[in-house]
């Protein structure tokens, strides 16, 4: 007798979310340790986005960490570069956002990549994603097979990040990409690749993104970019975009600042 379906290590739910139509606020976290993981699941976040793009955790470590969002019934995306794709994808994860898109040939690649071969005949995204039912994903082979191959295909979302002018220019091209969930619109990189340094509240930077935003959502595809604040989701959602992120060490740095700061200002010393 199989495990009933609430076992299964692999978590759909992102890729249902990101083709649906409400507001989303998730969390990027690049924190090796599964209680920050737990923290966002109670603290109310829609989804998590570990980040090894820029984060310390290692393959197994990353494991954990899909363990502890699944635990927190947290839908969870993993941010890695194009090199990692089959190993994390193979940990488990529900979601995959790969960093610097700047061309619809390199969304292509990236579907390919995340999509496995189906047999003639079968419907549905033909890709190159090698196979083994003997990881976390299927479940060491619990729910490995056909019915694991069809499930990964159609509900594990792939996210593209554009944080270039090109990537700008390119936004509708690169959305209208079949196998391509969401977009999302890095403001660092992007106020960086533009000459702004990290100043991406700068009027140029802004009509990038809202161009890029624009064009994702035009081409029918969730476009989200990073929020700080109320005040840039309210701009970013008037623009057409859907998913938000903010930062764990932002938020954990900025409250230990004021904790420090107000102590001692409560003091006068």
């Amino acid at each position: 007798m199989n495990p009933p379906d609430h076992f299964r290590p692999l978590d759909t739910r992102l890729a249902t979310l990101l083709r649906g139509k409400q507001q989303l606020r998730g969390i990027f976290n690049g924190i090796a340790s599964p209680a920050i993981v737990e923290m966002c699941a109670f603290a109310g976040f829609d989804f998590v986005v570990i980040d090894n793009e820029h984060g310390p955790a290692g393959f197994e470590t990353t494991e954990n960490l899909l363990r502890t969002a699944r635990a927190c019934g947290l839908p969870a995306a993993v941010r890695c570069l194009e090199q990692d794709l089959a190993r994390t994808l193979d940990l488990g994860a529900g979601a995959v956002q790969v960093p610097m898109v700047n061309t619809a040939e390199q969304a292509r690649r990236l579907v390919q990549a995340v999509k496995y071969p189906l047999p003639a005949g079968v419907p549905g995204l033909s890709g190159q994603r090698g196979s083994a039912f003997s990881t976390r994903a299927a479940g060491y082979g619990a729910y490995g097979g056909p019915a694991h191959t069809q499930a990964s295909n159609e509900g594990v979302a792939l996210i593209v990040m554009i944080e270039t002018p090109e990537g700008v220019a390119n936004a509708a091209a690169i959305a209208a990409v079949e196998g391509v969930d969401a977009v999302f619109i890095g403001p660092n990189d992007l106020a960086h690749s533009m000459g702004h340094e990290n100043r991406w509240q700068e009027a140029p930077v802004q009509a990038a993104i809202r161009q890029a935003v624009e064009a994702v959502a035009a081409a029918g595809k969730c476009p989200g970019v990073l929020a700080l604040s109320p005040e840039d989701e309210q701009r970013y959602a008037a623009w057409g975009a859907r998913f938000y992120c903010t930062v764990t060490t932002g938020l954990i740095t900025r409250a230990f600042k004021e904790a420090a700061q107000g102590g001692r200002a409560a003091l006068n010393y």
